[in-house]
């Protein structure tokens, strides 16, 4: 029997490249764009590359420019300038979804992140109790779908519930059907995991809880990194009720929850390469400590080797360059 050789296949490029079980594509990636209302120019967010805090102006230029080299979806973040406890004004989120899909219709697909940490005055993600010990779970949801139902009038082609509130899918999605938007589809942050990785995120959308309450932490309402069991049960729940597509946040710390997940659940996946992620490629990359756009491949594989259809990552405007080896 003949020794086994491995490596005659890797030793060229164009046979590695012919062989390769896992291919990354830009149509399965999605490009995060912040909206900021009160800013009179762009701002850049610190530990990113080419991503910004954007004005209504700058952020349908950018789009423009994306859509020129192949990058077609986009999750919105908007960022208002007021804050309130409650009784949240989601005004200018819906008039950017608006502006976006005037300018460029069904050139894009647009979907729109639906939570409140950038709304409210402590920086959670929903309504507290009077103690400011608690997230009050169903008047969280209550404003969740609200505001849902706000962005789909406005022309969202997709909703993104992030607040790890229970029950808020179902919610959303009877709130949609009752305003005839059951083409609109839900994109649940199914399994959120409590993480170290989303700082240059907040620091862009403006949410970081403040230090005027009891409850400093989302760890209350967002998943325990070692209790993978509740990712599941979180995720056949959003399921259960109505979600489209299925997400797990962060990415490379949680391969195999997204592994797991993608193979027990028979929905489209998602997973989101957070800010703290990609500030770690591209902070090494300044240092000349890491291949910036080799190490970004390498990534946004793993994570379809993992079972991501869809890949949410702030270098998506970059895959041209990322990608064309």
């Amino acid at each position: 029997m003949a020794e086994l050789n491995l490596r005659r296949v890797r030793l060229n490029r164009r046979l590695r490249a012919a062989t390769r079980e896992y291919r990354v594509h830009t149509d399965q990636l999605i490009q995060p764009v912040f909206a900021v209302d009160g800013i009179d120019q762009r701002q850049t967010i610190a530990g990113l590359d080419d991503v910004y805090r954007d004005t209504p102006d700058s952020l349908l230029a950018q789009i423009e420019a994306d859509l020129a080299t192949g990058i077609d979806k986009f999750l919105l973040f908007g960022v208002p300038r007021d804050k309130h406890p409650t009784e949240f004004e989601h005004t200018f989120a819906s008039d950017r979804i608006a502006a976006i899909k005037d300018r460029f219709g069904a050139d894009l697909w647009l979907a729109v992140d639906v939570c409140l940490c950038s709304y409210t005055t402590h920086g959670h993600c929903g309504v507290l109790n009077k103690a400011g010990d608690y997230v009050v779970n169903d008047a969280t949801v209550v404003a969740l779908a609200a505001a849902a139902a706000q962005y789909a009038d406005a022309g969202a082609d997709c909703v993104a519930p992030s607040d790890m509130m229970d029950g808020r899918v179902g919610a959303i999605r009877a709130a949609l059907d009752a305003r005839g938007h059951d083409r609109v589809t839900i994109m649940s942050y199914a399994a959120k995991f409590h993480s170290n990785f989303y700082g240059p995120f907040r620091e862009a959308a403006n949410s970081t809880p403040t230090a005027d309450n009891s409850l400093r932490d989302r760890s209350t309402y967002q998943l325990d990194p070692a209790r993978p069991n509740d990712a599941l049960q979180s995720a056949a729940r959003d399921d259960s009720e109505g979600a489209d597509i299925l997400m797990v946040k962060p990415g490379l710390p949680y391969l195999d929850v997204l592994a797991d997940l993608s193979a027990t659940i028979p929905k489209p996946w998602a997973v989101y390469q957070t800010s703290g992620e990609q500030a770690a490629i591209d902070v090494l990359a300044k240092h000349d400590l890491i291949r910036r756009d080799a190490a970004q491949a390498e990534t946004w594989t793993a994570f379809v080797r993992a079972g991501a259809q869809m890949i949410i990552s702030y270098a998506a405007r970059r895959a041209h360059a990322i990608l064309k080896d």
